[in-house]
């Protein structure tokens, strides 16, 4: 399999090199957060000579012998070098029974550089205060991003016919060795399978597989669409799929919980506050969507609102779906003291599209940046102080 730097991670990690944090990479299953420690690793060995790095990956069987906090203990302390930086790198960390133990007391000797994977519902961002006494740091990892695709496949040149095999293809890149679309949709099933079933039935002890099924392909369905716990409920009542919204909510939460939705908040504008009703749910790859429900009828605007938003998390932004004066704008991404405005559509070749696509950005009265993402296939032009960008050019980095 083809391996790409992903520096937009590497980066992060060499900056957090050497700092007393416990360093905890977190994120989808075979989003590359294994991977992205071997890459780590060849840099560690490349740039430093005095590094001790120790290595255990609890998929392997080699260390099938410290799945417990006191083998682990005792393993490590046995490759400590006092005379070098030692670098404790533990991937799939939950496999080893009370292994906080062991990583905190490693943590508060001082002795070690660490840095952490598992899966996701066993190292969940709410669980991570109380598992970890000492201070940590998150990184979040996502799947490849439509420029990672880009550099994956090697290519430079019309962004926007290649985007449309993204949408489909998406970001697992386990899933580019593959050929023959069946054989992709079939890996893509089975990460998603695993998921729903190693992830979040054995963790949770869920009763109710077929439920958490039906939830997932519902919000695959009505991605980018306002919707609750209440009402989700409802509609899978009526279709004979018999649940409660407390039910629901809890699933929606345990969903989350695996990286494979991400959950977007409304923003009151102009009463700067969050609104506690009716909120988005954006997949985190598009390929899920695909490869279960199939590709009939896609909503490209639907299917362009949920790339942005995950490039938006990608790059570090908070994002909220934005309500002024009963207008909705789909996003509102904030980072520090960076504020930008966001609407997106497949097509607004339309006077009256393009209209209505404006007349939200236009009510705010502010002077943050504001913008318009669209398949234009042309260069970016501005109407009336907003940026009208092409969305291949700006998911590629370029707002020219």
């Amino acid at each position: 399999m083809k391996i790409i730097d992903r520096p937009l991670y590497l980066d992060r990690l060499k900056r957090l090199y050497g700092t007393p944090d416990i360093k905890i990479v977190t994120g989808l299953r075979r989003s590359g957060k294994s991977e992205l420690l071997r890459s780590f690793v060849n840099y560690l060995k490349e740039s430093y000579t005095d590094t001790n790095i120790i290595r255990i990956d609890f998929g392997d069987l080699m260390f099938d012998s410290l799945k417990n906090y006191k083998s682990l203990y005792d393993y490590v302390e046995k490759m400590y070098d006092d005379s070098l930086k030692n670098v404790l790198i533990v991937d799939e960390v939950q496999l080893c029974e009370k292994f906080e133990l062991a990583i905190n007391s490693f943590h508060n000797s001082k002795n070690y550089d660490i840095y952490l994977t598992g899966s996701n519902a066993f190292l969940l961002s709410s669980d991570l205060v109380t598992l970890f006494t000492g201070r940590f740091i998150e990184i979040p990892i996502y799947p490849f991003s439509f420029e990672e695709y880009c550099s994956y496949f090697d290519i430079d040149r019309d962004y926007s016919e290649h985007l449309q095999d993204y949408l489909a293809i998406g970001g697992l890149s386990g899933s580019y060795v593959y050929d023959n679309k069946e054989d992709r949709a079939a890996y893509i099933n089975d990460v998603y399978k695993t998921l729903i079933k190693r992830d979040l039935i054995d963790r949770y002890n869920l009763s109710d597989e077929a439920l958490l099924d039906n939830l997932a392909e519902f919000l695959m369905d009505n991605i980018s669409n306002l919707t609750n716990a209440n009402n989700i409920s409802k509609v899978l009542n009526y279709n004979n799929i018999a649940t409660n919204h407390v039910t629901i909510g809890n699933y929606i939460k345990y969903l989350c919980n695996a990286f494979m939705f991400y959950k977007v908040k409304r923003y009151d504008i102009k009463g700067k506050k969050y609104l506690g009703t009716n909120d988005k749910y954006y997949l985190s790859d598009l390929s899920f969507r695909y490869a279960i429900l199939g590709v009939r009828n896609i909503d490209y605007g639907r299917a362009y609102e949920n790339i942005v938003a995950i490039e938006l998390l990608r790059r570090g932004y908070d994002i909220y779906v934005g309500t002024l004066y009963q207008k909705e704008i789909d996003f509102v991404a904030m980072k520090g003291d960076e504020k930008i405005y966001i609407q997106v559509s497949d097509d607004v070749s339309s006077e009256k599209t393009m209209q209505r696509e404006l007349d939200p950005l236009l009510s705010i009265r502010d002077a943050y940046p504001k913008m318009i993402l669209s398949n234009t296939k042309h260069p970016m032009s501005l109407i009336d102080g907003v940026k009208h960008i092409d969305i291949a050019r700006w998911l590629m980095k370029d707002e020219s």
